[in-house]
């Protein structure tokens, strides 16, 4: 097929979308929705993006109104529940809503990218052409009724969630015209998603080699990218991979296979973190000035709460106006099914939630240019331990509150202080199958139960707290454990050029009730590969929102393996030697309370 056919260029003028004609929906509804196709250029590839334009009843050349973009999370399309609901949502309140299938999903052509901000987020400033009158959809169709801050510069923000979270910031960093972005649930460094090591972070959330191989969730979501193919069939020939994917990106598929390996060879390690680096916000948001409200969930184990930590420290740190959201949902839970009063995406509730009502003054304020509006606090999570009143606390500061130190003692307790720290050595050892199990990490998702987490005796250590009292204990943040560890089988590797062969550690915080019934809080667990099995180190651990009531206790976990991530190669015996001088420290966010 030809470019021109392709296009419609050659065979339809240009118009000016304003005949009803062109518009679906019910004259009842406050806007109405007209289905456009846009060909654009997506690295090197030209490909047509199917995309649903929402415009208000009374926006006009001479009423104009700005506008919102949004597109899908990965395997989705302009056609979910929670993208057209937002469009529709934002449509209700006066704004012209773009909603469009990303980059190799729906009945969007080109392979899967991964966000990279020259190839989507090229894409997407080409859609921000057609929302301001530069160039027209494939029909002819022309945009003349979106507000401007200068001709050619629609006043243009962006929502979305995932996927649909990391295409804003890959947009703003290419195209600054983009004036306020709502990223939620979203990552900062793929490498870290993908292979977390929570040792030795250099730049943003992650570090300089890999950790444990995330590989129920990497699994899952390549094949929701492979089967494309069957949920969309005759897609458009664009849609072709490379090197043996069906759907994805050469240099995506090179990385699957790397890891897939369970090898790190330096070479080829290197080439696999310098690109999913690059496809991430981490190596890019020095480019990213418009203002940024960020939305985390406390209950995800695929992007957690330290992603958005990183996101936010850097771009408070360049000047780039910032707020950050902790909310109740993430990818491990909640989304089907939202706590009462939380933001749900698939019902457009924006007025009546929390969150909801946070991206709308953000929106009124820099797209509306009301600069009166109050956006809210620096910093806000949810708190499931509220059941009347206000479930958000807020800080004009991230982080909130203090920080309370409590130290590995070789008896197996954490205490106080370090003259409380008993002299001793502890051990375990893994075995070539996984012994512990933190979560399925599919299984919220398809809405099936999981197992409780366990850990099999002789293959982890764990310090458990005295019990808290005096009131509860507040923990919000990323609690961080520094440690020095022995284990004369990763000595001896130290210096092999694959490292794959250095030791994998994985540290998780239980709350242990007064009842003996342990919580391992939302599944969370810190994968961490240990630089140098000769020196100590600190693993921060993924944040937390959680209360520890009084009579419960802390308990301080670290396991030789988990069955949601790949681990160490061969058998690698581990030994903590706690002392008063020289001891485990385990460091906690608090905000409220102390531990006796």
């Amino acid at each position: 097929m030809s470019l021109a056919l392709l296009t419609g260029t050659a065979l339809t003028a240009p118009l000016v979308l304003s005949a009803p004609a062109a518009a679906v929906g019910d004259a009842a509804e406050p806007y109405t929705v007209s289905a456009l196709k846009v060909s654009v250029r997506a690295g090197d590839r030209n490909c047509t993006v199917d995309a649903d334009l929402y415009r208000p009843r009374g926006v006009d050349a001479a009423h104009p109104a700005p506008a919102v973009l949004t597109t899908n999370g990965f395997g989705g399309s302009k056609a979910d529940g929670s993208t057209d609901a937002t469009a529709r949502a934002l449509a209700t309140r006066g704004y012209v809503a773009l909603a469009y299938s990303g980059l190799g999903f729906g009945r969007t052509g080109c392979p899967i990218s991964l966000d990279d901000p020259a190839i989507d987020g090229r894409a997407a400033s080409q859609l921000i052409d057609v929302l301001a009158g530069l160039r027209a959809a494939d029909d002819g169709t022309r945009v003349d009724f979106v507000a401007e801050d200068r001709p050619g510069d629609p006043r243009v923000g962006m929502i979305g969630g995932s996927y649909g979270g990391a295409i804003q910031m890959a947009t703003a960093a290419v195209d600054h015209r983009v004036d306020a972005l709502v990223p939620l649930i979203t990552w900062n460094d793929l490498a870290y998603s993908l292979t977390p090591n929570n040792i030795g972070r250099t730049d943003g959330v992650g570090g300089a080699v890999p950790g444990a191989y995330k590989h129920q969730w990497t699994n899952g979501f390549f094949l929701i990218g492979e089967a494309q193919g069957l949920l969309h069939p005759r897609l458009d020939p664009s849609r072709a991979g490379e090197l043996g994917c069906l759907h994805f990106v050469a240099r995506a598929c090179r990385t699957k296979r790397l890891l897939e390996s369970r090898k790190y060879p330096a070479d080829e390690t290197r080439a696999m973190l310098q690109y999913a680096r690059s496809v991430s916000p981490v190596s890019y948001l020095k480019s990213v000035k418009a203002p940024t409200l960020l939305v985390q969930g406390q209950a995800d184990t695929l992007f957690n709460l330290n992603e958005a930590t990183a996101t936010y420290r850097t771009l408070a740190a360049q000047g780039t106006p910032v707020k950050m959201i902790w909310q109740s949902w993430g990818h491990s839970g909640g989304m089907k099914d939202p706590v009462k009063g939380e933001l749900d995406l698939a019902r457009g509730n924006l007025d009546t939630s929390y969150v909801g009502r946070r991206i709308l003054a953000w929106f009124d304020r820099y797209l509306r240019h009301r600069s009166a509006t109050d956006t809210g606090p620096a910093f806000a999570y949810y708190r499931d331990w509220v059941t009347s009143g206000p479930t958000y606390a807020t800080s004009s500061a991230f982080p909130a509150g203090g920080s309370r130190r409590l130290y590995l003692s070789g008896d197996g307790r954490l205490v106080d202080s370090r003259a409380e720290v008993v002299r001793g050595t502890r051990a375990y050892r893994n075995l070539r199958v996984p012994t512990s199990h933190s979560e399925s990490s599919l299984a919220s998702l398809v809405g099936v139960p999981d197992f409780q987490p366990y850990d099999i005796k002789g293959t982890y250590l764990d310090w458990t707290s005295a019990p808290v009292k005096g009131g509860p204990l507040d923990v919000v943040g990323a609690p961080k454990v520094t440690l020095r560890v022995h284990s004369p089988h990763a000595e001896r590797e130290q210096n092999s050029s694959d490292a794959a062969d250095k030791l994998v550690l994985f540290v998780k915080l239980y709350d242990v009730a007064p009842d003996g019934r342990k919580a391992l809080v939302h599944r969370l667990v810190a994968p961490a590969r240990v630089p140098d099995v000769t020196r100590a180190f600190t693993v921060e651990l993924p944040g937390i929102v959680h209360r520890y009531q009084p009579g419960h206790q802390l308990r301080l976990v670290i396991a030789a393996s988990d069955t949601a991530y790949a681990g160490n190669h061969g058998v690698k015996g581990v030994s903590v030697t706690s002392a008063p001088e020289d001891g485990g420290v385990l460091e906690l966010p608090v905000t409220r309370g102390v531990v006796p």
